[in-house]
């Protein structure tokens, strides 16, 4: 008998509270029909009580959320769902929709078995629509930044496409003119020709990063798992194969092993240790190390040189596009190559960071997943 009474003294203390609250509040029996509601639940629904008593809760729930609260009366009854805090749709007597956020628990008795449900309801509308427009907002500023990448893409395309044949054309006369006209040119006209030819050799490496940044932005990513390690001994002989007259020292931890796509992680790491190399000229021998270490999920690998280094207060430019921070003389190049290894490492869901001091080297951080995302990268 006194555990009786305490469950309808529960109940008693609800009514009290329900009547004086300024939120929505009502009981629910064990069949999904309202038993009893407060004032500020008739206000918010634009329904008086004796409207809405005896009447089933899907009958002012948006049809489509019929279905999940079917589902959270079932979790509530059977205890799946101890006490419930979602969001759902309702219906307003006028036929808009009301967002509310809920909170329901259900009264049981001594051996478990439910009795009723107590429920909260907030009218949540106006907050779910400045949020609902701030996504339309920012997927329509997505929109746009897509469209606007395919149209620098396009642009970067046809611009290289276009510069392909009269560069060529520079080129190959360039080649022949200093075959077959060496003897009569003096000094100076050599001197010309040779600056011709470098113009044009920065010109075709500067299309083809343009190429490579285009590609690594809009190319589809085929996840596997990758030895960086490998890699990085294969772009390393491919650089002493460039370069054959220096001596270099290139060490590379084993097993560093990543998810992602080998292609472009490949490219990822060229871009990183032919920086290395082209700052390192001035070393002898030129020193590359590539280590790495886990971290949870992450795989950490730094790519170290002791080159010329540079001075940190400009790191923000290094990973702009055509941003130097060297000119051609010290190394620098066309300011694309880190930008290509950033979007790279962005695009695996990782990033990448350099630290440096002058005349003392750099090195530069990769942070990549070692197992892949569940939806894919």
């Amino acid at each position: 008998m006194s555990n009786t009474t305490g469950q309808e003294t529960g109940v008693d203390r609800f009514r009290l509270a329900m009547a004086a609250s300024g939120v929505g509040m009502a009981i629910v029996d064990l069949n999904g029909h309202w038993v009893e509601v407060n004032p500020a639940f008739e206000r918010m629904f634009g329904y008086s009580a004796q409207e809405v008593v005896g009447r089933p809760t899907v009958a002012f729930t948006h049809p489509d959320d019929i279905s999940l609260t079917q589902s959270y009366l079932r979790g509530l009854i059977d205890g799946s769902i101890p006490v419930l805090d979602a969001q759902k749709r309702y219906l307003h007597r006028s036929g808009q929709t009301i967002w509310a956020h809920i909170n329901i628990a259900v009264m049981r008795d001594d051996f478990g078995a439910p009795l009723y449900l107590l429920v909260q309801l907030r009218d949540i509308s106006a907050q779910r629509a400045a949020e609902l427009a701030l996504e339309s907002r920012a997927e329509a500023e997505h929109a746009a930044r897509d469209i606007s990448n395919r149209q620098l893409q396009l642009f970067a395309d046809a611009v290289a496409h276009d510069l392909r044949a009269p560069l060529r054309s520079i080129e190959s006369f360039s080649a022949l003119l200093a075959d077959r006209a060496n003897e009569r040119l003096d000094d100076t006209d050599r001197d010309y020709l040779a600056r011709i030819r470098a113009a044009a050799a920065r010109m075709s490496g500067l299309l083809t990063s343009l190429n490579d940044l285009s590609y690594v932005t809009r190319a589809d990513l085929k996840s596997t798992t990758v030895d960086l390690s490998l890699l990085a001994d294969w772009v390393g002989a491919e650089l002493q194969d460039a370069d054959p007259q220096r001596r270099a020292e290139i060490r590379v931890q084993p097993d560093l092993q990543v998810e992602g796509d080998e292609r472009l992680l490949k490219l990822l790491l060229v871009q990183l240790m032919d920086n290395a190399w082209k700052f390192s000229r001035e070393r002898e021998p030129i020193r590359i190390d590539v280590s790495g270490c886990r971290e949870g999920d992450t795989l950490q690998v730094q790519i170290r040189d002791q080159g010329i280094g540079f001075d940190m207060r400009y790191a923000h430019k290094l990973f702009e596009p055509f941003q130097r921070l060297h000119g051609p003389d010290q190394g620098g190049g066309h300011g694309l190559g880190l930008a290509i290894a950033r979007r790279i490492a962005e695009r695996h869901r990782g990033s990448v960071r350099a630290e440096s001091q002058p005349e003392a080297g750099a090195i530069f951080t990769l942070e990549l997943p070692v197992t892949a995302a569940e939806d894919g990268i």
